[in-house]
């Protein structure tokens, strides 16, 4: 009798509990790491289970997240209206953030969104005049949201609520970071500028400046903008390899080791033991922003107790 490969058991049980509704679209797969320890295998074999799962389609990776349950493919081709029928601005942003949310923004046009529709590309000009202003819009649909419940008290939840809301949209739509990082050219979107309401007035009455106020909104955004320019590095990284980071790492264990035993590295090579470090983008945001916001809770403690003392330095001259 053939017995098959530890890998294919592990993606067989995997398989078995998405068919039965146990892991449902979106759900968070096993790591490769907590493969590891629940099945006693390698982290090859691991690697080898989740990518039998992802060529099925059956999984896909987020950037920042993990490995989860794929959403069922739609047939390509089909669609619920004759080419061109029933076209509109708004179903043009969403078929483009579609399209950019799975393949990034390098993959989108005009015409790529056209054959979505199975019409021309000058059909969509009637409805959007260009690239850049449908990236504009699409941006605009995605800041149209706002955090959900009721407001906190406090400056610091109400402002780590709204920088944590944005992070929740770079997370869900990798190339939003790149389309909205002009931070001395920003778009004129009203929806952007609505984000920009809230997170000023989180910091009103706290005895600031309105420029320390700004420097604080953008320092904030900067700082959100930066980590999730990783998502979508590692999203086309995804796409460009075919691995996942987990897979990659593994795939570079050997060589990574080499260089570490090297003994050049004294400190990192003593940090993080045989468990290793599983770096979670979500978690190092989450870890940059609370210490950022130790930050403004100092600057608004020395601005009530001394209001003439300088909020900031100011840029040094060249």
């Amino acid at each position: 009798m053939t017995v098959d490969p530890p890998y294919l058991r592990i993606a067989a049980e995997l398989r078995r509990r998405i068919a039965s509704g146990e892991l449902v679209p979106g759900d968070r797969v096993p790591s490769t790491r907590r493969i590891t320890q629940e099945w006693g295998v390698a982290m090859a074999t691991a690697t080898k289970a989740l990518a039998a799962l992802n060529q099925e389609g059956l999984v896909r990776a987020v950037p920042g997240v993990g490995t989860v349950v794929a959403e069922p493919v739609r047939p390509r081709g089909r669609r619920d209206t004759a080419p061109g029928e029933g076209l509109s601005r708004e179903r043009v942003v969403r078929a483009a953030i579609s399209i950019a949310d799975a393949e990034g923004l390098g993959a989108l046009s005009m015409r790529r969104v056209a054959t979505e529709f199975g019409t021309s590309t000058m059909a969509l000009y009637r409805h959007v005049p260009s690239k850049g202003e449908l990236v504009r819009l699409m941006s605009e649909a995605v800041f149209a949201g706002a955090p959900a419940g009721p407001e906190p008290a406090g400056w610091r939840p109400r402002l780590s609520r709204e920088v944590r809301w944005l992070w929740i949209q770079y997370e869900r739509h990798p190339w939003l970071a790149r389309a909205m990082a002009g931070l001395t050219r920003p778009m004129a979107s009203p929806h952007a500028m609505s984000y920009t309401e809230r997170a000023l007035g989180t910091l009103r009455g706290l005895g600031l400046t309105p420029d320390a106020m700004i420097y604080i909104h953008l320092s904030l955004l900067g700082y959100a903008q930066g980590v999730a320019m990783a998502v979508e590095l590692e999203s086309q990284a995804r796409q460009d390899t075919g691995l996942t980071a987990e897979q990659w790492m593994a795939a570079n264990e050997t060589r990574l080791d080499s260089v570490q035993l090297t003994g050049r590295y004294p400190v990192l090579s003593t940090l993080f033991g045989d468990e290793g470090f599983d770096l979670e983008l979500g978690t190092l945001f989450e870890f940059g922003l609370e210490r950022m916001l130790d930050g403004v809770e100092s600057l608004i403690g020395r601005s009530q107790r001394s209001p003439e003392s300088p909020e900031f330095p100011t840029s040094p001259k060249h």
